[in-house]
């Protein structure tokens, strides 16, 4: 009897250690470190990919705007200060060089061409005198100093006529003719962008706060975008732009970019970049919105799903996995790419295997 006591504790002894140890097997193992989150091997909603490398062509799009080129732009200033009797332009006009924009009544036109008469008066008496002054020195009725004087004399008045003339030709004063009115004119060709006076207002040629007009030959024009600090190292002048304009739905403008600045704006620390586009018939308008698509050269990096990522504030994470129900949170430093992946360029092999989905469910594991 006492035999068969014992024979089923022993039994029952047995038995309880064999359900402990099975249920030790199917528990989780416990986390070898705090950065470690275990989880049953066959938990659902939980899957790896394997991060890999690969070319990555890198896309920038920038917001911009038409603008003219600043060596084909000119502020027409009067020549002279006066009061303005007619503009004869209007913005969004086309002018052709040459062709008269604005006329005043003009002082210093006037005194200029009265000190070039002056001028001319007083050279035609030089040049007489020192001609008699020369006869009468061959007749040795003069001496050598006053014929060096003479000669002085006519030297000054040429280099006043000279002077005198170079004012009327900077003015754009016809000597020969008499001057009733001066006439502004457009220095090249191209289109009126603005006008900044009126008939009746009185001009103060260079010292005016505001040009006459301002003429922009636009046969070609700037695309100008804004290039944010983390896209700098990806954009060089000479690589492919596409450019497309709200105004023209679907239309591409397909152009290289010209330059890069160098020069971060304080403000918003953004770079300029210029993309010059043709524009022979004119129907790229400066300040037009436009947006600025630029394929620089490709590269190798590491690449995992964008799902893969945790993210709180500036600082980002993957979940690695160790081992079949272990993974190990992992700090990274990432580049975006597009909307479904993202570049690592600091924090992760390649090869190793992350978890794209349930990293919420490894992030409460966790915690």
């Amino acid at each position: 009897m006492a035999a068969a006591v014992a024979f089923l504790f022993a039994a029952a002894g047995c038995n309880s250690r064999q359900q402990a140890s099975s249920a030790s097997a199917a528990a989780p193992s416990p986390p070898a470190s705090p950065s470690d989150v275990s989880v049953s091997p066959d938990s659902q909603g939980i899957e790896t990919v394997v991060a890999r490398t690969q070319a990555i062509l890198v896309t920038v799009t920038s917001p911009g705007r038409i603008v003219a080129d600043p060596a084909r732009l000119v502020r027409v200033f009067p020549p002279a200060g006066g009061r303005l009797l007619t503009v004869s332009v209007h913005p969004g006009d086309l002018v052709r060089k040459g062709q008269v924009l604005a006329t005043l009544q003009s002082s210093d036109a006037v005194g200029a061409l009265s000190d070039y008469q002056k001028a001319q008066a007083d050279l035609a008496l030089k040049r007489k005198a020192l001609q008699r002054a020369q006869e009468l020195k061959d007749h040795g009725a003069l001496s050598e100093r006053d014929l060096q004087q003479a000669q002085a004399d006519a030297q000054t008045a040429e280099a006043s006529s000279t002077a005198a003339a170079a004012r009327l030709q900077l003015l754009g004063v016809n000597a020969n003719a008499a001057l009733q009115q001066l006439e502004v004119v457009a220095p090249r060709s191209g289109a009126v962008l603005e006008t900044g006076a009126a008939p009746g207002e009185l001009s103060k040629a260079q010292d005016s706060p505001q040009p006459l007009c301002t003429i922009a030959d636009l046969s070609e024009v700037w695309a100008e975008g804004d290039i944010y600090e983390k896209d700098i190292e990806s954009v060089h002048a000479g690589d492919e732009a596409t450019v497309e304009l709200p105004a023209f739905p679907g239309k591409e403008w397909k152009a290289r970019v010209a330059s890069v600045g160098y020069a971060l704006d304080p403000v918003s620390r953004t770079l300029k970049l210029r993309v010059i586009l043709p524009n022979p018939a004119l129907k790229l308008k400066p300040d037009m919105f436009a947006s600025i698509r630029l394929s620089a050269a490709a590269r190798t990096g590491i690449t995992v799903p964008s799902s893969a990522l945790l993210t709180s504030g500036n600082q980002s994470w993957v979940y690695v996995k160790k081992s079949p129900g272990t993974f190990t949170r992992r700090a990274v430093t990432v580049r975006a790419i597009d909307g479904s992946s993202v570049e690592i360029t600091s924090g992760l092999a390649a090869g190793e295997a992350v978890a794209v989905q349930g990293v919420l469910l490894l992030r409460d594991a966790g915690s």
